[in-house]
């Protein structure tokens, strides 16, 4: 969700648009992006449905043409400037021209991108931060536009994976809905008048059928005024933790939520470390990316660490590791390289994710074949039960 941060600085009030699950998270990521301010005020922006989506500044291709550009020997000033001039959209242009202007006042590039939190997330100011600690923002911007790259490959694998399947089922009810709105009600006019010899199954068919032809406009309207509120339902932030409760009670499905949450929080606090950001403070700045439950234990958790307990034991204790990860975990604290090790983990869990679900597309792709072939078969038979009963009759 979208809050509008009011903060109070040393030139006087601003106001910062900033993403977070809550309210209590919107002022941490103020305080965290701005040091020294205070926050006077959070607000959610609410957007109604109808109202124009915001605008999604592409960040990866951004972030791979500045890299470039300095690359090739330009100041960071003038490869910013080079962007906008090459930039047609006209709120990309205007977000860069702010960036610009920023720095042309003085404030650093880390500074100039968090006034603009609307496009730039929290981990990309971090990052561009740490790097310039290191005066090396080009290796910062390589390691997160990887980081990026990396998280978007598993993305687009959950969704491939989900792709076919979603076809398939929505295919086999449209053949089915195409069979109770059109055939079945003309079949129901060959056997008016000799329903009550049919079998109660195909006599239920034939007055389903022509019900739903008879009042389609109705049902019509009824199924998407309850298709949005569903969507609305949905929508809700509540429904949506309902939802994730839920399908964390399923056995084999929550272990794989757990894995994913995981993979995920490993890959970013890991991106993190790499660019010399403090373990507690990395902790801090991935907690959103976990469910409720794991958040609070990773507080808990963070505690520990701070309190100088180890890394591997502190997680493990929580709840946060598999017998895998903590061994892992073990040996980046014996090496002193955590951040490539969390990475390492990471990977090895999105090896993980793959198996599990090349082996759900294996076994769940048959299985919805099988139903959608039953369920249209299904009504094919009972159509023509009474056929085959008036042909043996005649024999």
């Amino acid at each position: 969700m979208r809050y509008e941060v009011t903060v109070l600085t040393d030139a006087g009030r601003r106001r910062i648009l900033v993403d977070a699950a809550r309210a209590e998270q919107a002022a941490d990521q103020a305080r965290r992006q701005h040091k020294g301010v205070t926050v006077l005020a959070v607000h959610a922006r609410r957007r109604l449905g109808l109202s124009r989506q915001r605008y999604r500044f592409p960040l990866i291709l951004f972030g791979k043409e500045l890299l470039a550009l300095l690359a090739s020997g330009l100041s960071l000033v003038e490869a910013l400037q080079t962007l906008e001039e090459k930039e047609e959209h006209p709120e990309a242009k205007t977000v860069l021209g702010r960036v610009l202007r920023s720095l042309h006042e003085g404030e650093p590039f880390s500074a100039a991108v968090a006034e603009q939190g609307e496009y730039f997330p929290p981990l990309f100011v971090a990052t561009i931060r740490a790097s310039e600690k290191t005066s090396d923002l080009q290796q910062g911007l390589a390691r997160y536009i990887s980081y990026e790259e990396q998280v978007e490959l598993a993305r687009k694998k959950l969704i491939g994976a989900a792709i076919y399947p979603l076809l398939l089922l929505a295919l086999g009810c449209l053949v089915a809905l195409f069979l109770m709105v059109y055939v079945v009600p003309r079949f129901s006019l060959v056997y008016e008048g000799n329903t009550e010899r049919l079998p109660m199954a195909s006599r239920v068919l034939m007055a389903s059928g022509t019900f739903i032809a008879d009042h389609a406009p109705e049902l019509s309207l009824v199924a998407a005024v309850s298709g949005g509120a569903v969507f609305g339902l949905l929508k809700m932030a509540r429904v949506q933790a309902w939802l994730a409760k839920q399908l964390w009670r399923i056995p084999t499905l929550g272990k794989r939520l757990h894995i994913f949450q995981l993979a995920r929080f490993y890959r970013t606090v890991g991106m993190l470390l790499s660019g010399g950001i403090a373990l507690v403070t990395a902790l801090g700045m991935a907690d959103g990316l976990l469910g409720r439950d794991l958040r609070r234990k990773l507080h808990g958790a963070a505690g520990h660490i701070g309190e100088g307990q180890p890394i591997s034991r502190s997680l493990e204790s929580a709840g946060l590791t598999t017998p895998v990860a903590a061994r892992m975990l073990r040996v980046g604290e014996k090496s002193g390289r955590m951040g490539e090790m969390m990475e390492s983990i990471a990977a090895f869990y999105d090896d993980e994710i793959a198996r599990a679900l090349e082996w759900f597309a294996r076994l769940f792709e048959p299985l919805l074949m099988l139903f959608i072939g039953l369920l249209i078969g299904g009504i094919l038979v009972l159509l023509y039960i009474p056929i085959f009963d008036l042909a043996g009759s005649l024999n």
